[in-house]
């Protein structure tokens, strides 16, 4: 079920090319993403990035975090809280509508909030 939501979410935002469901603790929950993507790789650093994001954001006095996000030369990586047990990743491309994007994996990461 939560595999079938991350291709909705492909199907319904064409710039993402690939996504995965993390527990906080950094184990892979569900996943997307292509065959020579390492699972427990894109998990560990995926926790690890929404941790440090969380910790900056308060430390700051940023208020809660939204989301995290990386642009590297061909597209970006996004990271959200799907509650408080998990973490929705996804790989953007370069020239993504980010606006669609964010709007896409909140909807999304609220129904996996619903499931988890």
């Amino acid at each position: 079920m939560l595999t079938q939501t991350l291709k909705e979410l492909e199907a319904t935002t064409p710039d993402i090319e690939a996504s995965a469901i993390v527990s906080v603790d950094g184990l892979m929950i569900a996943s997307s993403l292509p065959q020579d993507v390492e699972e427990d790789r894109v998990a560990a650093m995926s926790a690890a990035m929404l941790s440090l994001g969380e910790r900056t954001a308060s430390e700051l006095a940023r208020g809660e975090l939204s989301e995290v996000y990386v642009k590297g030369e061909t597209g970006y990586i996004i990271l959200m809280s799907a509650g408080e047990n998990a973490v929705l990743t996804a790989l953007a491309r370069q020239n993504a509508k980010l606006g669609l994007v964010f709007l896409d994996m909140k909807r999304t990461a609220a129904e996996i909030k619903q499931l988890i």
